[in-house]
């Protein structure tokens, strides 16, 4: 990109995003394609406490945290720590009623919000611009919309994020005597109803053992539903399995995968933030369609019986369903997912060398 190209487009940008894991860890690209297009960009994000501590640190990005548990409060320090501040332009890619009233705390020369199709909660009334109608269903190619409204149109897809040395110490003692290739299980979206049987977990990590000789590691953080369900595959399985549930921090878990050959997942945070390393993420969808949230890197992989559940739950096709739709009606949509679905894509993960 030219000089001239670089300064047209805005140098002080506020992005809003406050939440989810996952969706915060597909907004790192966004801010790469930015970072690339000009490099003495300023950027501002907004965002919630437990997602800043995955992408707090990137380099060039200042983070100003709003704690959503906190009221009141949380709202008056946010806004004191914008005042006196004016943006070129403000990214909202949170399309929620507590997004738009935090909004309105920035001051910004432009206002861009999502197009008609991702637009929620009256989105449209906070901002004075979109960004164009696009195909792809993809929250990764939404996000980065944003940034081509901008000028910034040459995408860098690029979820790194800076992961310190003891850190990665940390990881390595976790995995110490394991001396094959491994299968992460990261059971538990913050969604249960994503979920998938404990039991289905448990086969799948039997068939890699026993066809590929891949040792099995479960990870997840502290919760007790995060625990109760790693305690249930470890019970199901019939070969050994090493239980990390609540034993890393979001840094450590990006480090344990920087070893992992394959990653088995459904719709959740780590299965976004796994995009930043090398492993294949095998991404189990019945309550939420891939095309919108399949992990993106390894989209040829995603399990997606979505269509089985629109069916089932909806009587409807995929497409005739609103954009972002989520099918989480009671806990057997994700029973839907045969077993055989998850170890034919892990078989073909393996075949790939």
């Amino acid at each position: 990109m030219t000089a001239t190209h670089a300064h047209a487009i805005p140098r002080r940008v506020c992005i809003l995003r406050l939440s989810a894991l996952g969706d915060c860890a597909n907004v790192v690209p966004t801010i790469r394609t930015l970072q690339a297009a000009r490099p003495d960009i300023e950027i501002t994000w907004i965002i919630n406490r437990a997602e800043a501590s995955l992408v707090a640190d990137l380099p060039g990005v200042e983070c100003l945290v709003y704690d959503k548990r906190g009221g009141r409060e949380a709202v008056r320090a946010l806004k004191r720590a914008l005042a006196g501040r004016r943006f070129d332009a403000l990214l909202d890619m949170h399309a929620s009623w507590r997004a738009n009233r935090i909004s309105l705390l920035v001051r910004a020369d432009r206002r861009i919000g999502f197009d008609a199709r991702r637009a929620r909660d009256g989105q449209r009334l906070f901002v004075r611009e979109r960004i164009p109608a696009i195909e792809s269903r993809h929250v990764v190619d939404g996000f980065l919309a944003f940034a081509g409204v901008l000028g910034a149109r040459d995408p860098v897809f690029d979820w790194r994020v800076p992961i310190a040395a003891a850190d990665r110490e940390a990881a390595g003692a976790l995995l110490e005597g394991i001396d094959r290739e491994i299968l992460f299980i990261s059971p538990c979206s913050s969604h249960t109803r994503r979920n998938w049987q404990a039991a289905g977990y448990a086969a799948v990590a039997d068939h890699a053992a026993r066809v590929h000789r891949l040792a099995s590691v479960i990870v997840g953080g502290p919760s007790a539903v995060e625990r109760e369900m790693a305690a249930a595959i470890e019970a199901a399985m019939a070969t050994p399995v090493r239980n990390l549930v609540g034993e890393t921090t979001l840094k450590q878990l990006l480090a344990l995968f920087e070893h992992g050959r394959v990653l088995v997942t459904p719709d959740s945070g780590p299965a976004h933030m796994a995009n930043a390393t090398d492993i294949d993420t095998i991404s189990l969808h019945a309550a939420t369609d891939p095309r919108r949230s399949g992990a993106y890197r390894s989209r040829h992989l995603c399990v997606d019986y979505f269509a089985q559940a629109a069916r089932h739950y909806r009587d409807a096709e995929p497409d005739a369903l609103k954009w972002g739709t989520r099918i989480e009606d009671d806990a057997w949509v994700m029973a839907l997912i045969p077993v055989e679905a998850v170890t034919e894509r892990l078989d073909q993960a393996m075949a790939r060398g």
